[in-house]
Protein backbone atom coordinates (compact mmCIF):
# COMPACT_ATOMS: atom_id res chain seq x y z
CA UNK A 1 0.00 0.00 0.00
CA UNK A 2 1.80 2.99 -1.38
CA UNK A 3 2.03 5.82 1.32
CA UNK A 4 1.91 9.78 0.94
CA UNK A 5 1.85 13.12 3.13
CA UNK A 6 -0.78 14.53 1.08
CA UNK A 7 -3.26 12.96 -1.15
CA UNK A 8 -5.30 15.67 -3.30
CA UNK A 9 -8.30 14.11 -4.94
CA UNK A 10 -9.50 15.91 -7.47
CA UNK A 11 -7.79 17.87 -10.04
CA UNK A 12 -9.92 20.56 -10.94
CA UNK A 13 -9.06 24.22 -10.10
CA UNK A 14 -8.80 23.74 -6.62
CA UNK A 15 -6.44 20.95 -6.73
CA UNK A 16 -4.36 21.65 -9.20
CA UNK A 17 -3.45 25.18 -7.19
CA UNK A 18 -3.68 23.29 -4.17
CA UNK A 19 -0.75 20.98 -5.83
CA UNK A 20 1.10 23.68 -7.45
CA UNK A 21 1.18 25.70 -4.47
CA UNK A 22 2.40 23.12 -2.12
CA UNK A 23 5.18 20.95 -5.04
CA UNK A 24 6.61 24.55 -5.90
CA UNK A 25 7.20 25.65 -2.22
CA UNK A 26 10.57 24.62 -0.41
CA UNK A 27 8.49 24.23 3.53
CA UNK A 28 6.95 21.33 1.63
CA UNK A 29 9.73 19.80 -0.35
CA UNK A 30 10.22 16.58 2.23
CA UNK A 31 6.34 15.97 1.43
CA UNK A 32 5.10 13.39 -0.56
CA UNK A 33 2.17 14.26 -2.54
CA UNK A 34 -0.28 12.45 -4.37
CA UNK A 35 -3.05 13.86 -7.06
CA UNK A 36 -5.95 11.39 -7.73
CA UNK A 37 -8.23 12.27 -10.77
CA UNK A 38 -9.88 9.88 -12.87
CA UNK A 39 -10.10 12.28 -15.92
CA UNK A 40 -6.74 12.85 -18.00
CA UNK A 41 -8.11 16.45 -18.48
CA UNK A 42 -7.50 16.55 -22.37
CA UNK A 43 -11.28 18.30 -23.16
CA UNK A 44 -12.29 21.95 -23.13
CA UNK A 45 -15.22 21.07 -20.31
CA UNK A 46 -15.92 24.19 -18.85
CA UNK A 47 -14.90 28.17 -18.67
CA UNK A 48 -14.21 30.23 -15.48
CA UNK A 49 -14.98 33.56 -15.06
CA UNK A 50 -14.32 36.13 -12.27
CA UNK A 51 -13.65 40.22 -12.21
CA UNK A 52 -10.55 41.85 -10.58
CA UNK A 53 -8.92 45.26 -10.75
CA UNK A 54 -5.51 45.51 -12.95
CA UNK A 55 -2.82 42.62 -13.38
CA UNK A 56 -3.56 39.50 -11.53
CA UNK A 57 -2.00 36.29 -11.52
CA UNK A 58 -3.66 34.41 -14.31
CA UNK A 59 -3.08 36.94 -16.85
CA UNK A 60 -1.06 34.38 -18.86
CA UNK A 61 -4.17 32.08 -19.02
CA UNK A 62 -6.70 34.82 -20.37
CA UNK A 63 -8.52 33.89 -22.92
CA UNK A 64 -10.43 37.17 -23.47
CA UNK A 65 -11.03 40.38 -21.39
CA UNK A 66 -14.41 42.18 -21.05
CA UNK A 67 -13.99 46.06 -19.87
CA UNK A 68 -18.05 46.23 -19.97
CA UNK A 69 -21.01 44.46 -19.23
CA UNK A 70 -24.67 44.63 -20.13
CA UNK A 71 -27.64 44.14 -17.91
CA UNK A 72 -31.03 43.79 -18.95
CA UNK A 73 -34.32 42.75 -18.37
CA UNK A 74 -38.17 44.42 -18.09
CA UNK A 75 -37.13 47.58 -16.99
CA UNK A 76 -33.47 47.52 -17.56
CA UNK A 77 -31.53 47.54 -20.64
CA UNK A 78 -27.82 49.03 -19.48
CA UNK A 79 -24.51 48.90 -20.95
CA UNK A 80 -22.06 49.86 -18.64
CA UNK A 81 -18.62 50.04 -17.75
CA UNK A 82 -17.03 48.05 -14.49
CA UNK A 83 -13.63 49.99 -13.99
CA UNK A 84 -11.53 49.92 -12.07
CA UNK A 85 -12.40 46.17 -12.88
CA UNK A 86 -12.15 43.72 -15.53
CA UNK A 87 -14.33 40.83 -16.32
CA UNK A 88 -11.94 37.45 -17.12
CA UNK A 89 -12.08 34.79 -18.73
CA UNK A 90 -10.19 31.05 -18.90
CA UNK A 91 -10.80 28.06 -20.59
CA UNK A 92 -10.29 24.88 -18.16
CA UNK A 93 -8.31 23.29 -21.31
CA UNK A 94 -6.12 26.28 -21.21
CA UNK A 95 -5.48 26.35 -17.46
CA UNK A 96 -4.97 22.32 -17.45
CA UNK A 97 -2.19 22.51 -20.32
CA UNK A 98 -0.15 25.34 -18.16
CA UNK A 99 -1.09 23.47 -14.99
CA UNK A 100 -0.64 19.90 -15.04
CA UNK A 101 2.96 19.35 -16.42
CA UNK A 102 3.69 21.97 -13.54
CA UNK A 103 2.34 19.60 -10.85
CA UNK A 104 3.80 16.54 -12.73
CA UNK A 105 7.50 18.62 -12.96
CA UNK A 106 7.79 18.40 -9.26
CA UNK A 107 9.66 15.33 -7.96
CA UNK A 108 7.74 14.84 -4.87
CA UNK A 109 4.75 15.10 -6.89
CA UNK A 110 2.85 11.60 -7.67
CA UNK A 111 -0.38 11.40 -10.96
CA UNK A 112 -2.42 8.30 -10.34
CA UNK A 113 -5.21 8.34 -13.10
CA UNK A 114 -8.22 6.65 -11.03
CA UNK A 115 -11.21 7.28 -9.93
CA UNK A 116 -11.71 7.61 -6.08
CA UNK A 117 -14.14 5.03 -4.98
CA UNK A 118 -13.68 5.42 -0.80
CA UNK A 119 -12.02 7.88 2.13
CA UNK A 120 -11.88 6.38 5.29
CA UNK A 121 -10.42 7.87 8.01
CA UNK A 122 -8.28 6.03 11.10
CA UNK A 123 -6.42 7.13 13.62
CA UNK A 124 -3.49 8.29 12.47
CA UNK A 125 -3.91 8.16 8.74
CA UNK A 126 -6.62 8.13 6.05
CA UNK A 127 -7.35 5.37 3.25
CA UNK A 128 -7.91 5.74 0.03
CA UNK A 129 -9.29 3.21 -1.95
CA UNK A 130 -9.50 3.26 -5.88
CA UNK A 131 -10.59 1.35 -8.32
CA UNK A 132 -7.90 -0.90 -8.59
CA UNK A 133 -5.57 -0.28 -5.26
CA UNK A 134 -5.27 1.75 -2.05
CA UNK A 135 -3.06 4.80 -0.57
CA UNK A 136 -2.45 5.66 2.42
CA UNK A 137 -2.59 9.39 3.40
CA UNK A 138 -1.42 11.86 6.45
CA UNK A 139 -3.85 14.36 5.45
CA UNK A 140 -6.05 13.96 2.10
CA UNK A 141 -8.00 17.29 0.58
CA UNK A 142 -11.20 16.21 -1.56
CA UNK A 143 -13.07 17.89 -3.84
CA UNK A 144 -15.21 15.37 -4.24
CA UNK A 145 -18.97 16.98 -3.30
CA UNK A 146 -21.77 15.10 -2.00
CA UNK A 147 -24.80 16.97 -3.37
CA UNK A 148 -27.22 15.28 -1.14
CA UNK A 149 -25.39 16.45 2.32
CA UNK A 150 -26.79 19.78 2.22
CA UNK A 151 -30.33 18.14 1.62
CA UNK A 152 -30.53 16.50 4.78
CA UNK A 153 -31.02 19.59 6.72
CA UNK A 154 -33.65 22.29 6.42
CA UNK A 155 -31.92 25.58 8.62
CA UNK A 156 -30.19 26.43 5.05
CA UNK A 157 -32.04 26.66 1.69
CA UNK A 158 -30.53 24.78 -1.25
CA UNK A 159 -30.56 26.26 -4.45
CA UNK A 160 -28.51 25.67 -7.53
CA UNK A 161 -26.90 27.60 -9.81
CA UNK A 162 -27.39 25.56 -13.14
CA UNK A 163 -26.53 25.89 -16.63
CA UNK A 164 -26.20 25.21 -20.48
CA UNK A 165 -23.73 27.08 -22.63
CA UNK A 166 -23.26 27.01 -26.44
CA UNK A 167 -19.91 27.93 -28.23
CA UNK A 168 -21.47 29.18 -31.28
CA UNK A 169 -19.87 30.53 -34.83
CA UNK A 170 -21.91 32.41 -36.43
CA UNK A 171 -21.90 33.05 -40.34
CA UNK A 172 -22.46 37.02 -39.52
CA UNK A 173 -21.30 39.30 -37.69
CA UNK A 174 -23.60 39.87 -34.87
CA UNK A 175 -22.01 40.17 -31.27
CA UNK A 176 -20.30 43.27 -29.52
CA UNK A 177 -17.01 41.56 -28.89
CA UNK A 178 -16.20 44.02 -26.24
CA UNK A 179 -19.46 43.67 -24.27
CA UNK A 180 -20.36 40.97 -22.17
CA UNK A 181 -23.87 40.17 -21.30
CA UNK A 182 -23.64 39.27 -17.57
CA UNK A 183 -27.42 38.74 -16.89
CA UNK A 184 -29.97 39.29 -19.35
CA UNK A 185 -33.41 38.98 -17.81
CA UNK A 186 -35.52 39.08 -21.03
CA UNK A 187 -36.14 35.60 -21.45
CA UNK A 188 -39.35 34.13 -19.68
CA UNK A 189 -38.97 33.71 -16.23
CA UNK A 190 -41.86 31.05 -15.87
CA UNK A 191 -41.47 31.48 -11.86
CA UNK A 192 -38.05 31.33 -11.63
CA UNK A 193 -34.95 33.37 -11.87
CA UNK A 194 -33.33 32.65 -15.42
CA UNK A 195 -31.23 34.45 -17.45
CA UNK A 196 -28.96 34.29 -20.51
CA UNK A 197 -25.28 34.85 -20.27
CA UNK A 198 -23.39 36.09 -23.20
CA UNK A 199 -19.27 35.89 -23.86
CA UNK A 200 -18.08 37.39 -27.02
CA UNK A 201 -14.96 36.62 -28.17
CA UNK A 202 -15.19 38.35 -31.54
CA UNK A 203 -17.97 39.47 -33.56
CA UNK A 204 -18.83 36.07 -34.95
CA UNK A 205 -17.84 33.77 -31.76
CA UNK A 206 -19.79 33.67 -28.09
CA UNK A 207 -20.53 31.75 -25.73
CA UNK A 208 -24.13 31.87 -25.31
CA UNK A 209 -25.51 30.07 -21.57
CA UNK A 210 -29.39 30.00 -20.45
CA UNK A 211 -28.43 29.90 -16.39
CA UNK A 212 -31.37 29.57 -13.92
CA UNK A 213 -31.00 30.12 -9.97
CA UNK A 214 -33.51 27.42 -8.81
CA UNK A 215 -34.20 24.33 -6.89
CA UNK A 216 -34.70 21.74 -9.41
CA UNK A 217 -32.98 21.04 -13.04
CA UNK A 218 -34.60 21.49 -16.47
CA UNK A 219 -34.64 18.51 -18.86
CA UNK A 220 -31.76 19.29 -21.08
CA UNK A 221 -34.09 19.79 -24.22
CA UNK A 222 -35.83 22.80 -22.05
CA UNK A 223 -32.25 24.81 -21.47
CA UNK A 224 -31.30 24.41 -25.35
CA UNK A 225 -34.67 25.08 -26.71
CA UNK A 226 -34.05 28.42 -24.85
CA UNK A 227 -30.50 29.05 -26.64
CA UNK A 228 -32.12 28.68 -29.60
CA UNK A 229 -35.09 31.23 -29.30
CA UNK A 230 -32.42 33.59 -27.87
CA UNK A 231 -30.29 33.54 -30.88
CA UNK A 232 -33.33 33.70 -33.02
CA UNK A 233 -34.96 36.95 -31.48
CA UNK A 234 -31.40 38.73 -30.64
CA UNK A 235 -29.29 37.99 -33.33
CA UNK A 236 -31.65 37.51 -36.63
CA UNK A 237 -31.39 34.76 -38.61
CA UNK A 238 -27.82 34.33 -38.96
CA UNK A 239 -26.81 30.92 -39.36
CA UNK A 240 -24.79 28.77 -37.15
CA UNK A 241 -22.46 26.15 -35.69
CA UNK A 242 -22.04 24.94 -32.37
CA UNK A 243 -18.60 24.39 -31.36
CA UNK A 244 -18.40 23.08 -28.01
CA UNK A 245 -21.08 22.81 -24.98
CA UNK A 246 -20.94 22.94 -21.79
CA UNK A 247 -23.12 21.90 -18.44
CA UNK A 248 -22.80 22.93 -14.82
CA UNK A 249 -24.45 22.86 -11.87
CA UNK A 250 -23.20 24.48 -8.93
CA UNK A 251 -25.04 24.45 -5.27
CA UNK A 252 -26.32 27.45 -4.02
CA UNK A 253 -26.34 27.81 0.08
CA UNK A 254 -24.84 29.37 2.77
CA UNK A 255 -24.55 25.18 4.95
CA UNK A 256 -21.51 25.01 6.57
CA UNK A 257 -19.75 22.79 4.56
CA UNK A 258 -16.59 23.23 6.90
CA UNK A 259 -18.37 21.05 9.49
CA UNK A 260 -17.52 18.00 7.64
CA UNK A 261 -13.59 18.96 7.42
CA UNK A 262 -11.29 16.77 10.47
CA UNK A 263 -7.69 16.92 10.96
CA UNK A 264 -7.13 14.74 8.77
CA UNK A 265 -9.43 14.77 5.63
CA UNK A 266 -10.52 18.34 4.19
CA UNK A 267 -12.51 19.78 1.79
CA UNK A 268 -11.46 22.25 -1.03
CA UNK A 269 -13.39 23.35 -3.58
CA UNK A 270 -17.20 23.62 -4.17
CA UNK A 271 -16.83 20.50 -1.90
CA UNK A 272 -15.68 23.44 1.04
CA UNK A 273 -18.02 25.72 0.65
CA UNK A 274 -15.87 27.93 -1.63
CA UNK A 275 -18.65 28.89 -4.00
CA UNK A 276 -19.84 32.33 -3.30
CA UNK A 277 -23.45 31.22 -2.17
CA UNK A 278 -25.32 33.96 -3.83
CA UNK A 279 -23.95 34.06 -7.48
CA UNK A 280 -22.14 30.71 -7.60
CA UNK A 281 -18.63 32.03 -8.72
CA UNK A 282 -15.62 30.07 -7.44
CA UNK A 283 -12.42 30.30 -9.30
CA UNK A 284 -11.81 33.79 -7.81
CA UNK A 285 -12.70 32.78 -4.23
CA UNK A 286 -11.10 29.11 -4.71
CA UNK A 287 -7.38 31.21 -6.09
CA UNK A 288 -8.01 33.01 -2.38
CA UNK A 289 -8.39 30.40 -0.51
CA UNK A 290 -5.52 28.33 -1.67
CA UNK A 291 -2.44 30.16 -0.76
CA UNK A 292 -4.40 30.79 2.93
CA UNK A 293 -4.27 27.08 3.52
CA UNK A 294 -0.83 26.52 2.54
CA UNK A 295 0.51 29.48 4.98
CA UNK A 296 -1.92 27.51 7.43
CA UNK A 297 -0.38 24.33 7.08
CA UNK A 298 2.83 25.86 7.53
CA UNK A 299 1.53 26.38 11.27
CA UNK A 300 0.70 23.04 12.27
CA UNK A 301 -2.06 23.90 14.15
CA UNK A 302 -5.18 21.43 13.85
CA UNK A 303 -6.98 21.48 9.81
CA UNK A 304 -10.45 21.63 11.27
CA UNK A 305 -9.90 24.83 12.71
CA UNK A 306 -9.22 26.46 9.26
CA UNK A 307 -12.37 28.48 8.10
CA UNK A 308 -13.20 32.43 8.33
CA UNK A 309 -16.57 33.72 8.26
CA UNK A 310 -17.70 37.34 7.96
CA UNK A 311 -20.93 39.01 7.42
CA UNK A 312 -21.26 38.63 3.40
CA UNK A 313 -22.30 35.21 4.69
CA UNK A 314 -25.09 36.59 6.05
CA UNK A 315 -26.19 39.24 2.96
CA UNK A 316 -25.52 35.76 1.54
CA UNK A 317 -27.99 34.02 3.10
CA UNK A 318 -30.31 36.48 3.38
CA UNK A 319 -30.88 36.57 -0.35
CA UNK A 320 -30.86 32.86 -0.84
CA UNK A 321 -33.64 32.62 2.00
CA UNK A 322 -35.79 35.05 -0.71
CA UNK A 323 -35.21 33.34 -3.74
CA UNK A 324 -35.92 29.95 -1.90
CA UNK A 325 -39.20 31.42 -0.68
CA UNK A 326 -40.21 33.09 -3.92
CA UNK A 327 -37.64 32.27 -6.79
CA UNK A 328 -39.66 34.95 -9.61
CA UNK A 329 -38.04 37.91 -7.28
CA UNK A 330 -34.80 37.21 -8.41
CA UNK A 331 -34.64 38.97 -11.62
CA UNK A 332 -36.31 42.26 -9.67
CA UNK A 333 -33.51 42.19 -7.25
CA UNK A 334 -31.10 42.17 -9.62
CA UNK A 335 -31.89 44.58 -12.05
CA UNK A 336 -33.10 47.29 -9.33
CA UNK A 337 -29.44 46.61 -7.94
CA UNK A 338 -27.73 47.70 -11.13
CA UNK A 339 -30.25 50.55 -12.25
CA UNK A 340 -29.53 52.30 -9.15
CA UNK A 341 -25.98 51.17 -8.14
CA UNK A 342 -22.75 51.28 -10.45
CA UNK A 343 -21.53 48.16 -11.72
CA UNK A 344 -18.16 48.22 -9.83
CA UNK A 345 -20.06 48.74 -6.45
CA UNK A 346 -22.31 45.89 -6.89
CA UNK A 347 -19.16 43.70 -8.20
CA UNK A 348 -17.03 45.12 -5.25
CA UNK A 349 -19.78 43.84 -2.93
CA UNK A 350 -20.49 40.65 -4.42
CA UNK A 351 -16.37 40.31 -3.96
CA UNK A 352 -16.48 40.68 -0.31
CA UNK A 353 -14.53 44.00 -0.54
CA UNK A 354 -16.88 46.73 0.29
CA UNK A 355 -17.05 48.63 3.54
CA UNK A 356 -20.30 48.85 5.74
CA UNK A 357 -21.44 51.72 3.91
CA UNK A 358 -20.99 50.68 0.46
CA UNK A 359 -23.05 47.58 1.43
CA UNK A 360 -26.02 49.76 2.75
CA UNK A 361 -26.32 51.35 -0.54
CA UNK A 362 -26.38 47.70 -2.24
CA UNK A 363 -29.13 46.31 0.17
CA UNK A 364 -31.25 49.81 0.12
CA UNK A 365 -31.10 49.45 -3.97
CA UNK A 366 -34.29 46.55 -3.86
CA UNK A 367 -37.37 46.80 -2.69
CA UNK A 368 -37.24 46.27 1.13
CA UNK A 369 -40.04 44.47 2.22
CA UNK A 370 -38.47 40.87 1.06
CA UNK A 371 -35.36 41.59 2.72
CA UNK A 372 -36.92 42.86 6.12
CA UNK A 373 -39.25 39.63 5.98
CA UNK A 374 -36.32 37.64 5.16
CA UNK A 375 -34.09 39.18 8.33
CA UNK A 376 -36.97 38.57 10.49
CA UNK A 377 -37.40 35.08 10.06
CA UNK A 378 -33.76 34.91 10.95
CA UNK A 379 -33.38 36.38 13.71
CA UNK A 380 -36.95 35.24 15.20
Amino acid sequence: MSQYDYIIIGAGAAGLLLADALGKDEFFASKSILVLDKDDKSKNDRTWCFWERGNGHFDGLIHKTWDSIYVGGEQLQKSTPIAPYAYKMIRGIDFYNHYIPKVKANPNVSWVPEEVLTIEEQENEVIVTTSTQNFTGQTVFSSLYDASIPLKQMEFPVLQQHFVGWQIKTEQSVFKSEEATFMDFSVPQKGNTRFMYVLPFSENEALVEYTLFSEHLLDKSEYEDAIKSYISENYGNTKYTIEEKEFGSIPMTCYPFHQHNTDRVFHIGIAGGWAKPSTGYTFYNTSQQVPKLVEYLKTGEPLSQFHQKNRFTFYDMLLLDILYENNQLGHEIFESMFKRRKASLILKFLENETNLWEEFKIVTAPKPMPFIKALLKRLF
